[in-house]
């Protein structure tokens, strides 16, 4: 009890504010309706699956949701499947990214572009709907994901045989230390970039090009970019030596100081109004620590992402049992450890899975969601929750397949009713007040753009709009 006491002072503190207008020629009634038509606070999901769900009903469905609970869509720009085509980055919806195609298609899973739609389609999409859109990611080191198949077009031939005889699984090598041979993590930075001077050269301008050609194309469409993904840990082992052309990142071989590049050149071809953010799972002080050394060297950091994703079925079982429980102050502690960087916070990736593909596993995986999503929400830095698998079965081979808010046929799951009374509901708005003798009208509600209502003297309805900061 005392625990849902703070959470609520906390919340009535930082996410509402007290909004205060003068309304003129105002009715001798003076009754003034309060309607909260958005939320300055970001409610948003991954948009991968656009037009992939194989059946046109399902996948009208799927695009309500955008506008009607969430209000941001994460918008895929993996380089991998972006690019597919060294120098044929895939912006324009061709055949292969329509509807047609999935409805047609008897295997989407194994598609090479499965949760990554051309781009341009998503963007208009988010325009339409009036919705903020937000790009992820234009350099991340992850070789399963991120790195496109044309990669060692960029070695000699000489580094492409050093590259192999270091890395000798490289293709389906994901984890920090997957094949990495003893040679290679015995190796200092000078041998590393004397084994690979092309490549040091090449690469940073390889991704410079990348990032120009986006912020070119979408100048300032999206409001936000994922610009650096999962270089903590990196920062964390002392792996990022500051200017040198080399990085040996947990993930592998990396460009020279990629973290800081990534920034520099995003700002450099983005406009500036753009939000530039760096995103992690790592919430240890090492994260706080990087990016804290970011901005003392001039880097544009506007949001600082934090991921948090509940995977592993057994813990939300255990936290369901009280065996395993993550706690509030382990919350407020990696948020805390976050904050003291200064910046705004997007949780960015959220996953809580159910259980058990039953009533009772859907139960407890819509609490979860509704007492995270409380505390999350009452934090003061924080400015967005993004909720990352929004159907079951839809995530990367691997994942938990119950992780989403719709099964697999887009039916809604008790954890969409518990988003839905929050976002839609507890957290909204909607009052009736009366105006002073002089038009003057004060309330308090969640921040957010909101539509006043009133009478004129002639009787006449009169509509304004507010925004409540």
């Amino acid at each position: 009890a005392e625990e849902q006491a703070r959470i609520d002072a906390d919340i009535e503190k930082y996410r509402k504010a007290d909004g205060e207008l003068t309304l003129e020629n105002i009715g001798r009634k003076r009754e003034v309706k309060i309607e909260q038509i958005s939320h300055d606070f970001i409610f948003g999901a991954h948009i991968f699956n656009f037009n992939q769900l194989g059946k046109t009903e399902w996948n009208d469905r799927y695009k309500c949701i955008y506008g009607e609970l969430f209000n941001s869509a994460t918008v895929p720009f993996y380089w991998k499947e972006l690019e597919l085509e060294q120098g044929k980055p895939r912006f324009v919806t061709e055949y292969r990214d329509t509807e047609e195609f999935w409805n047609n298609c008897k295997d989407p899973y194994d598609q090479p572009h499965w949760r990554r739609p051309s781009t341009d389609q998503l963007v208009d999409f988010c325009e339409q709907k009036g919705i903020r859109a937000h790009g992820h990611v234009l350099v991340w080191g992850n070789r399963k994901f991120q790195r496109p198949s044309w990669y060692f077009n960029l070695f000699t031939d000489k580094e492409r045989a050093e590259h192999k005889r270091l890395f000798p699984n490289e293709p389906n090598r994901y984890k920090s230390n997957d094949a990495q041979s003893a040679e290679w993590q015995a190796m200092s930075f000078e041998e590393v970039a004397q084994t690979f001077p092309e490549y040091a050269k090449t690469m940073p301008k390889v991704m410079e090009e990348r990032i120009r050609t986006i912020a070119e194309r979408y100048k300032g469409r999206l409001q936000s970019w994922d610009v650096v993904n999962e270089s903590a840990l990196d920062h964390d082992r002392d792996l990022l030596p500051e200017n040198y052309p080399i990085s040996k990142s947990r993930y592998g071989l990396a460009y020279g100081d990629y973290p800081y590049h990534a920034l520099k050149t995003a700002e450099k071809y983005f406009p500036a109004e753009v939000k530039l953010n760096i995103n992690d799972y790592h919430r240890k002080p090492g994260y706080t620590a990087q990016v804290k050394r970011l901005l003392e060297r001039g880097c544009k950091i506007d949001i600082m992402g934090i991921q948090m994703h509940l995977f592993n079925v057994q813990h939300c079982q255990d936290m369901a049992n009280g065996t395993k429980i993550q706690t509030p102050s382990q919350v407020r502690e990696y948020i805390g450890w976050a904050s003291e960087a200064g910046l705004p916070l997007h949780l960015s990736e959220v996953t809580i899975t159910s259980p058990s593909q039953d009533e009772r596993g859907f139960m407890i995986q819509a609490i979860l969601t509704q007492q995270l999503y409380r505390l999350w929400f009452s934090q003061e830095k924080m400015m967005g929750i993004t909720w990352w698998n929004v159907l079951d079965n839809c995530g990367v081979k691997g994942e938990p397949t119950v992780s989403g808010i719709f099964t697999r046929d887009m039916k809604e799951k008790p954890v969409y009713w518990a988003m839905d009374q929050l976002i839609n509901h507890e957290w909204k708005t909607n009052t009736t007040v009366k105006a002073d003798e002089n038009g003057k009208v004060s309330f308090r509600g969640f921040k957010g753009k909101y539509r006043i209502t009133y009478k004129d003297k002639r009787g006449k309805v009169q509509t304004v709009e507010y925004h409540l900061k």
